[in-house]
Order: structure tokens, then C-alpha cells, then sequence
């Protein structure tokens, strides 16, 4: 029976931290897309990671790109939060994300940990069969 219990215990201990870590990356994400929404992107930079900073020098650079290149993610109406995989040695969230239009967008956010926490080290727009409105 105390073998039980410490398999138990030693379980929820397990998933709090992948809960933890989950959590905020799921936060890191969602402050960026908020700060696109508030057209804030110098607010918006803070959230790449040092590799994504160092490519765009500048939130204008920055803003631009992510206007020209990820619309979606720039003006979004539904963000949805799917899957948190572990993918060479590095995370990976796959978010559902509706635009304005209502075209549903599937996309991978590479997350990197920083000694200022989860960044994003870039985002990947994934072929979404069988994904409808």
C-alpha cells in the first residue's frame, strides 16, 4: 500500500510540473498574441526568443513580418490551444487559431526556455486536412 501511495504521489508530482510548464507556455503565447491585437509590438518582441530578437533587430521588423506573414496570428478571433509535444529536445504547442475571415489555421510554435522563462523560437503554419470552419 506505501508503494501505491508514493507511485501516486510521485505521479501527481510529475504531471504538476508538466501542468506548470504547460501553463506557461501557454501564457507566453497568449500575451503575444494579445499584444498583436493591441498593435503592441514592442510588447510582442519581449515574448521571442533571443535567436528570433537577433534575426528582426527591431519590433517595427518584427511587426512587419508577422503582419505580411502571419495575419492570422496578427488579428485573430479564436485561439485554441491543441497539443504540448516534446520534439528534439525542445517544445512544441500546436495552436488552432480562426482568423477574421473564419479560415481555421493550424500552427506550431517552437518554445525555447530562457533564464527569462519560455520564448518562442519560431512558428510553423502546418497543413490542416480535414480542418473545417
Amino acid at each position: 500500500m506505501h508503494k501505491w501511495v508514493l507511485g501516486w504521489v510521485l505521479a501527481i508530482g510529475l504531471a504538476g510540473g508538466v501542468w506548470a510548464q504547460d501553463s506557461e507556455i501557454k501564457g507566453v503565447i497568449s500575451g503575444q498574441i494579445e499584444a498583436f491585437k493591441a498593435d503592441d509590438f514592442e510588447q510582442a518582441f519581449t515574448f521571442a526568443a533571443p535567436s528570433i530578437r537577433q534575426i528582426f533587430r527591431t519590433p517595427e521588423n518584427f511587426g512587419v513580418m508577422v503582419r505580411r506573414g502571419y495575419p492570422m496570428v496578427w488579428r485573430p478571433s479564436e485561439v485554441t490551444f491543441l497539443d504540448l509535444r516534446e520534439q528534439s529536445g525542445s517544445y512544441v504547442q500546436t495552436v488552432r487559431i480562426e482568423d477574421a475571415e473564419g479560415a481555421v489555421h493550424l500552427l506550431a510554435y517552437a518554445m525555447t526556455q530562457t533564464p527569462d522563462g519560455w520564448r518562442i523560437s519560431g512558428v510553423q503554419i502546418l497543413e490542416a486536412p480535414g480542418v473545417s470552419t
